[in-house]
């Protein structure tokens, strides 16, 4: 297969989210680093409609946005364990729920992070739980008593959610705050420590102390964004 390329920073979930779908895979891929603040060419010109990361470059052709590379690299590799579903009924049921996290659940993260006085940040922290909790029930359902969302192995609704933990983790620490609780939600607790120690995942999201120096150099800072 041709050669592969990934255009992305290390703090960015949607990267981590490429980078462990072309694991999952077993491809060999080159990473192209981009600093935060500021545009590469080759970015600019790979993507010039949203101009952002991941971009993945296979055969010299771009393709971008993170869930949509993921489904990508399923459909063109399929020689190591499928990421989607193959039942058509289960296979959109695992794209609404990456729709979900996207839309719904990630942007509670980033309120929680910019909340301003305690009624703010006990708001935005019910409804970052309340989000967990709704997972919670996911994971039952779609894992079926297994390991992860896909079941034996990792899936589609993994990488969708299981990108954000290194965020998550972090953001209890700038909040001081507990997210991950197993009184709440003890499947989805024990589910976060698997996925974060499988051999696709173990080296692609940063430590906690790595994205809270980040925080604190760039996302804290007033009109900050967050890594696309």
């Amino acid at each position: 297969m041709a050669y592969v390329k990934l255009i992305g920073g290390r703090p960015s979930p949607y990267v981590n989210r490429v980078e462990i779908a072309l694991k999952v895979k077993s491809i060999d891929y080159e990473f192209l680093q981009e600093k935060f603040g500021s545009k590469s060419e080759l970015l600019l010109k790979s993507n010039p409609i949203h101009k952002k990361m991941p971009i993945l470059i296979h055969e010299d052709k771009p393709i971008c946005e993170s869930l949509i590379i993921v489904e990508y690299i399923d459909d063109v590799w399929t020689s190591g364990p499928f990421i989607l579903p193959s039942d058509p009924y289960d296979r959109a049921i695992a794209r609404f729920w990456g729709a979900y996290i996207d839309d719904k659940w990630s942007p509670l993260l980033r309120e929680l992070r910019a909340a301003k006085g305690e009624e703010e940040k006990l708001a935005a922290v019910n409804q970052t739980i309340e989000g967990l909790v709704l997972l919670e029930e996911v994971f039952a359902k779609t894992s079926k008593g297994k390991d992860f969302f896909g079941g034996d192995h990792i899936g589609y609704i993994d990488i969708a959610l299981g990108s954000f933990l290194g965020w998550l983790k972090a953001t209890e620490k700038l909040a001081d705050v507990k997210l991950l609780d197993k009184t709440k939600i003890p499947g989805l607790v024990r589910w976060a420590e698997r996925f974060c120690s499988a051999a696709e995942v173990k080296d692609v999201i940063p430590k906690t102390e790595e994205l809270l120096e980040f925080a604190k150099k760039f996302l804290l800072k007033p009109q900050a964004q967050p890594p696309n």
